[in-house]
């Protein structure tokens, strides 16, 4: 696997931060939600979906069944199948590789992969696997403790530290058009789809569209 940039390197580790901040909230949530302390831990190695897990530990505390809340879960996570399907060529590598590089597929290394290459991918795949399994364990304990773990606002760092990232790139005209034109179909469609599905049509939507855009401005 090539070296990858400092600047790249510094992104993803505080992504992985980040997410581990966001892992020691569910954990705690879950456990303070009467959930076993082991459920939060297996979770996160097993489904490491951050946002498929928040929802099966929200629906089925308020009473949801848990098949039900499961395959909400999987709706939540069809985004990855246009995920996989867009990654460039020969970021997962050979079959096994590509065994592990399907788990280990979420937003932020596909993001780090269409910008910076499969050594980015892996870097960050790679570490969201070592960080929310961590932070959900601690926040496991910390639930058993703690009852209000909401007071401490941890799910609110994961946002702040994407904006963060995503705001020197919009500097690039082509790249500030497609997060507008993204931000605009989902917000319009907000109305009239479940929850979620706004997010993936706007990726769909600027995935088709911003290559082609792109092309022609190249040729201009």
């Amino acid at each position: 696997m090539r070296s990858i940039d400092r600047t790249v390197a510094r992104s993803i580790t505080l992504v992985c931060l980040a997410v581990g901040l966001v892992g020691v909230s569910y954990g705690a949530i879950a456990v303070a939600s009467g959930f076993p302390l082991w459920l939060p831990m297996v979770q996160s190695v097993l489904v490491l979906a951050g946002s498929s897990e928040l929802l099966f530990v929200g629906l089925v505390a308020a009473g949801g069944n848990p098949v039900t809340v499961a395959l909400a879960g999987l709706l939540i996570n069809a985004r990855h199948v246009p995920y996989g399907l867009a990654l460039p060529p020969g970021v997962t590598g050979s079959r096994w590789r590509r065994l592990l590089g399907m788990h280990v597929m979420n937003d932020e290394s596909v993001v780090f992969a269409f910008s910076d290459g499969g050594a980015a991918y892996w870097r960050c795949g790679l570490g969201v696997l070592v960080a929310w399994p961590a932070g959900a364990a601690a926040g496991a304990l910390i639930g058993s403790v703690v009852p209000d773990t909401n007071a401490f606002g941890l799910d609110a760092m994961f946002p702040a530290v994407i904006l963060a990232l995503v705001l020197p790139r919009l500097r690039e005209r082509g790249t500030l058009r497609a997060a507008l034109a993204g931000a605009v179909i989902a917000l319009a469609s907000t109305r009239f789809l479940p929850s979620g599905a706004p997010v993936l049509l706007a990726l769909v939507a600027v995935a088709i569209a911003w290559p082609a855009r792109k092309a022609r401005d190249d040729e201009g």
